[in-house]
């Protein structure tokens, strides 16, 4: 009813960076300060802690043209939290940065979040939607597929865990082998130096409570060192199910009947028809 007002409770970030290439980041965030009504007495110190929250203070008096492709969507994102908005919305925040800069921003965003602001973004990386938000929906083709908290869809789309193992580099092979025949199934996913990282059905001769006692036992005869069980992260299961979905897409496999075209189908890691949802 009263958009203006709302407007004024809301930041954005868009996917595109919308920066002024002669401007300062000092001289925007001063800018964006005044256009959003922050006191004149106010609008230095408003521009300079925006500018710190962001990692951007050395920086701060250079001509944002210069600014490397990170710090431009950090501009674009302190931009986006001048005058304090209750609700921020963030249009993939952290494209172009690296893994360091990625989780700075995370960090700031989530001491936005500790302050009592509501943050929505949107991204591709499902270990940014998991590391940042209490509730994820995905969407496909303009549409909502499955809503709720990250732990509710790992609990019911995640295939499985994860199986780590340290062992001597000499002794992967043994190690590997060991797993293979005691945990049926079980899908090496990596293999660096003395690292193995498995992916392990659920239940059955890998349920945790076998892992952990076959492991305990026995792991040392095989040359485990130490191991860890996590639950498979949505970005992992995802991106298998996706690639199934692709090849049946493809016709891998597949021995249609001859005149018959079939829809494409949404991946079923995305096709939750129940609304329920579990409150963690």
């Amino acid at each position: 009813r009263e958009p203006s007002a709302a407007h004024l409770s809301m930041g954005y970030c868009p996917q595109s960076d919308a920066i002024f290439e002669l401007l300062t980041g000092r001289e925007h965030l001063e800018l964006l300060a005044r256009l959003r009504g922050v006191p004149e007495a106010q609008v230095a110190q408003t521009a300079g802690s925006g500018l710190a929250r962001l990692g951007l203070s050395w920086y701060a008096d250079r001509p944002a043209g210069t600014y490397s492709g990170g710090n431009k969507r950090k501009l674009a994102t302190a931009l986006a939290l001048v005058g304090d908005p209750a609700v921020v919305f963030l249009d993939e925040p952290t494209t172009g940065m690296d893994p360091s800069a990625r989780r700075f921003l995370w960090n700031s965003l989530l001491a936005v979040v500790r302050e009592g602001r509501s943050v929505m973004l949107t991204s591709h990386s499902m270990e940014e939607c998991e590391a940042l938000c209490s509730r994820l929906a995905i969407m496909v083709n303009g549409r909502f597929r499955c809503l709720g908290s990250p732990q509710h869809l790992k609990g019911r789309f995640a295939a499985g865990h994860t199986l780590t193992l340290r062992v001597p580099a000499a002794r992967s092979q043994p190690a590997a082998a060991f797993v293979a025949a005691e945990f049926p199934g079980a899908e090496l996913r990596e293999a660096h130096g003395g690292r193995l990282r498995f992916q392990l059905p659920p239940g059955g001769r890998c349920a945790l409570a076998r892992v952990f006692g076959e492991l305990a036992v026995h792991g040392a005869e095989h040359g485990v060192e130490d191991f860890s069980v996590s639950q498979t992260m949505l970005e992992e299961d995802q991106g298998k199910d996706e690639d199934t979905e692709e090849q049946k897409e493809a016709g891998v496999g597949v021995d249609p009947a001859p005149g018959l075209q079939h829809p494409k189908r949404v991946s079923q890691f995305l096709d939750d028809p129940s609304t329920a949802e579990t409150v963690l």
